[in-house]
C-alpha cells in the first residue's frame, strides 16, 4: 500500500515505513504528525483511490526523525557591462520523517 501525500507544496509518494525529508515542520524530534491532504491512495490489491469523498478519511502518521539544512547552493548575478555583481547563498531546511502507518 502507498499514498501520496501534499506537504510544503510538494507532492510525495509514501509508503509505510519508508524514510522521507520535506519541508520544514515546527515538530519537535520524536513527536509524531499527521498529514491529512492525502491525493492518492493505493492498496495492496491494487485498487486506485482518487475521489475526494473517499479520501477525506485518508491520513498519513508519521514521526519525526531530525532536522536539518540542505547543501548550500550559489546564486550569482550579473549584469554585463554594468559593473554589478552579487554572490550569494541558501541553505535549505528539511524535516526528516519516518512513516508509520496509511490509514484510509
Amino acid at each position: 500500500m502507498y499514498a501520496v501525500l501534499m506537504t510544503g507544496g510538494k507532492q510525495y509518494k509514501v509508503t509505510e515505513d519508508s524514510l522521507l525529508r520535506v519541508e520544514r515542520l515546527e515538530s519537535s524530534v520524536g513527536d509524531q504528525v499527521e498529514f491529512d491532504s492525502v491525493k492518492m491512495v493505493i492498496t495492496d490489491d491494487d485498487t486506485v483511490v482518487v475521489t475526494p469523498e473517499a479520501l477525506q478519511s485518508a491520513r498519513v502518521v508519521a514521526q519525526v526523525e531530525g532536522h536539518g539544512r540542505e547543501k548550500k547552493i550559489r546564486v550569482y548575478k550579473k549584469k554585463r557591462r554594468k559593473g554589478y555583481e552579487r554572490m550569494s547563498g541558501h541553505r535549505q531546511a528539511y524535516t526528516l520523517i519516518r512513516v508509520h502507518e496509511i490509514k484510509m
